[in-house]
């Protein structure tokens, strides 16, 4: 019987007792779950990798303009901005992670990691992670696998959904699985991986799911660029092991909690927050008069 991942505890006295790493445990659960093999499951998570590849270059060099307007090739500007504020890694982290959440913007490929408002964290970062620490393609697929670990213990207990849980549910998640990822392809033990989930949830409790005009646009873009930003300052006090003091099954429970008790205007309703704004309500308008213009009159042309 392969492990359920019903909590990070169980998960690393299961790894401990079998003698099996992270992303071996999440293999034999998927080889149960989905009838499948090890080979096919590697040869899925290669293809997914491969489309978060390309989802960051398709970001940096396309024309990212959605229909709202609100998406501008903001990536590219970032990217090519002359003055990187802390060092050109970071800035190249920070255009990635928009790259490729602005392809979803505008309705490209991405991959749903956890979700498509949260896609550009996990290539951002492990594409740059990769980069800069010279990792091969087989060494980044161990780390998605701990990320995707992570994520199945998210699901049971709290949530990865912005309508369940808020902004935090899904650039939240995302973020922890991809500090869990990036602790682990630099070596580090079950307790930093788990630790650094920890750090990362505790970071991003309580953010609101408030996309303007009902758009998975603003602020959701910029927020999948600081939750990239999150996820490797949490990879990097992990690794120091400095403790987060509250164990990571808390620290989930407690984003599970918060996101039961938030109120509905803030789980992806676009009815508070920014959303509520004056701004934000002209661009509502604007965007829902556009979308009444373009659909085709059936009566017309019967």
């Amino acid at each position: 019987m392969c492990f359920l991942f019903e909590s990070f505890k169980s998960w690393k006295a299961y790894c401990i007792d079998q003698s099996v790493s992270l992303p071996d445990s999440v293999i034999e659960y998927e080889c149960e779950q989905k009838n499948a093999n090890p080979e096919s499951i590697n040869a899925g998570m290669l293809r997914a990798y491969s489309v978060m590849k390309d989802a960051v270059k398709t970001g940096l060099t396309k024309e990212m303009k959605s229909r709202s307007g609100m998406i501008d090739n903001g990536a590219k500007k970032v990217f090519n901005y002359s003055l990187p504020v802390l060092s050109p890694e970071f800035q190249r982290l920070i255009s990635r992670a928009l790259a490729a959440k602005e392809v979803n913007s505008c309705m490209g490929r991405v991959v749903a990691a956890p979700t498509a408002g949260a896609s550009g964290i996990l290539p951002g970062t492990m594409v740059t992670l990769q980069e800069i620490h010279n990792l091969t393609d087989q060494e980044i697929i161990k780390g998605l696998l701990v990320g995707a670990g992570i994520a199945l213990i998210i699901e049971q207990k709290a949530s990865l959904a912005g309508a369940v849980g808020g902004c935090q549910a899904e650039t939240g998640s995302a973020a922890a699985m991809a500090s869990g990822a990036i602790v682990f392809c630099l070596g580090g033990t079950i307790e930093q991986v788990f630790n650094a989930v920890a750090i990362t949830i505790q970071c991003m409790l309580g953010l609101v799911c408030d996309p303007v005009a009902g758009l998975v646009e603003v602020p959701c873009v910029v927020r999948n660029a600081s939750a990239a930003s999150i996820a490797f300052s949490s990879a990097q006090i992990a690794l120091a092991q400095v403790d987060s003091v509250i164990p990571v099954d808390e620290c989930i429970e407690a984003m599970g909690e918060i996101g039961a008790s938030m109120e509905s205007r803030y789980k992806e309703t676009a009815l508070g927050g920014l959303a509520a704004t004056l701004t934000g309500q002209t661009i509502s308008e604007k965007v829902l008069i556009q979308d009444i213009e373009i659909l085709p009159d059936n009566d017309l042309s019967e």
